[in-house]
C-alpha cells in the first residue's frame, strides 16, 4: 500500500480551494452521472499522455474507487449476456477471502481462476475456461509483479476478439515504475475490447474515493447507466479538486517525488536481503510497492509468516492470494510502500534466519 503520510495535504488543500472558487451553480446539482466534464477531459488527456491509451472523455465514467468501477463494468457485461468472469491466480484470491471475487459471484457470474506464470496470464487456459470477461493486471501483475509479455498481450487481445469477449485492465500501480518508463496500457492495442480502471488511491491516498473507467465504446452507455443507478454520481467538488491537481502539474510533481522515495526503500530492501539472507531471490521489483521473496523449497510459508509476526514483523504468504489450494513454491510478498527506510533493514535482520 502507499505511504499514507505522503499524502500531499498542501496540494489537495490548494486544489480544493480552486474547485470551490470555480464552482458554478450547475456544479451543485447531481450533474452527469458519468462525472464532471472537467475531470473526464483531464483524465482522458492524462491517460493519453502517460499511459498511451486511446482515450475519449465521452468514454470516461468517474467512479468511487476501483471496486465500484469494476462492479459497474461487470454489471454492464452481465446485462449484455456475459455469464462467466475470469480472474488471475494468484491474484485477488478466492471468493472466501476476496470482496472483489465475492461481488462478481453476487452478480450471478460464474467465476473461474486462470493461472499466471513468469510471462503473465496463461491465455490458453483462459481460452478453455469459457469466460466472457477477464480481469487482469498486465503492467505489474498483482501480486507476482510479472509484466505481461508482449506475445501474451497480443494473444490476450486475439482471444477477446475471437471470443467476442472483454478485458478489464486494473491499472493499479503502473505509474510507480523504477527501471524504465511505465508500460503502456493494454487498452491501446484494442480500445473496443478493453476497459481500463484506474484510481487516485495509490498515487494519493485511499481516502480520495475517486477512480475512473475508460470503457469500450460499446459499453460506455451501459456503464454510465449502472453508475446512475448506483449513486447518481461521485462528489462533484472532489472531482473538480482532482481535475485541478492533474491540470496544474502538481499531481505529476507528487508522483516524481514519491517514485524517488519508493525507489530508495526498494534499494534498502534489496541490500538488506543481500546481506542478511543472500540465498533468497527477489522478483517483481520493476514497479509498485512490493517484491516477491522466493523461499527455499523446504520452507513452510505459513510457519514463516506466523514466526515473523511473533517478532513483530509483518510478512504475507503468497498463499493468501491464491484461489486454489494446489501445491506451489513457498513465496512471500514483501511490502515496502508504507515502511520507512530505517525500519526495513532491522525488520529483515529480525527474520533473516526464517527466510534462510
Amino acid at each position: 500500500m502507499p505511504d499514507l503520510a505522503s499524502f500531499p495535504r498542501g496540494d489537495w488543500a490548494w486544489a480544493t480551494r480552486q474547485a470551490c472558487s470555480s464552482v458554478a451553480t450547475a456544479d451543485l446539482d447531481y450533474g452527469d452521472p458519468r462525472g464532471s466534464a472537467a475531470l473526464r477531459q483531464v483524465v482522458a488527456g492524462y491517460l493519453r499522455r502517460v499511459r498511451a491509451a486511446v482515450a475519449d472523455p465521452e468514454l470516461v465514467v468517474v467512479s468511487t474507487g476501483f471496486a465500484q468501477g469494476l462492479g459497474l463494468v461487470l454489471r454492464a457485461l452481465a446485462q449484455a449476456g456475459v455469464r462467466c468472469a475470469a480472474f488471475e491466480d494468484p491474484g485477488y484470491g478466492s471468493a472466501e477471502n476476496s470482496e472483489t471475487v465475492r461481488a462478481a459471484v453476487a452478480m450471478g457470474l460464474r467465476v473461474v481462476h486462470v493461472p499466471v506464470d513468469d510471462l503473465g496470464i496463461d491465455v490458453a487456459a483462459l481460452d478453455a475456461s469459457g469466460a466472457g470477461v477477464v480481469i487482469v493486471t498486465p503492467a505489474h501483475q498483482s501480486p507476482t509483479g510479472t509484466v505481461l509479455a508482449a506475445r501474451r498481450r497480443h494473444a490476450l487481445v486475439d482471444w477477446a476478439c475471437r471470443q467476442d469477449a472483454f478485458i478489464v485492465e486494473d491499472d493499479y500501480d503502473s505509474e510507480f515504475r523504477y527501471d524504465r518508463e511505465p508500460v503502456g496500457v493494454l487498452q491501446g492495442l484494442a480500445p473496443d475490447r478493453v476497459a481500463v480502471i484506474g484510481t487516485a488511491s495509490k498515487a494519493l491516498a485511499p481516502a480520495v474515493r475517486l477512480g475512473w473507467v475508460l470503457a469500450p465504446p460499446s459499453l460506455a452507455a451501459a456503464v454510465a447507466a449502472e453508475k446512475q443507478i448506483s449513486d447518481r454520481g461521485s462528489s462533484t467538488l472532489d472531482q473538480l479538486a482532482l481535475a485541478a491537481l492533474l491540470e496544474s502539474g502538481r499531481y505529476d510533481r507528487h508522483l516524481r517525488r514519491m517514485r524517488a522515495i519508493y525507489a530508495g526503500r526498494r534499494a534498502v530492501l534489496i541490500d538488506a536481503l543481500a546481506r542478511h539472507a543472500p540465498g533468497v531471490r527477489l522478483t517483481g521489483l520493476a514497479a509498485g510497492f512490493h517484491a516477491v521473496a522466493h523461499l527455499p523449497a523446504r520452507a513452510d510459508e505459513q510457519a514463516v509468516v506466523a514466526a515473523a509476526r511473533e517478532r513483530s514483523v509483518g510478512l504475507y504468504g503468497m498463499g493468501r492470494y491464491r484461489a486454489t489450494a494446489m501445491a506451489a513454491a513457498p513465496q512471500l510478498v514483501l511490502g515496502f510502500g508504507n515502511v520507512s527506510e530505517r525500519a526495513i533493514e532491522p525488520g529483515i535482520a529480525a527474520v533473516a534466519d526464517l527466510l534462510r
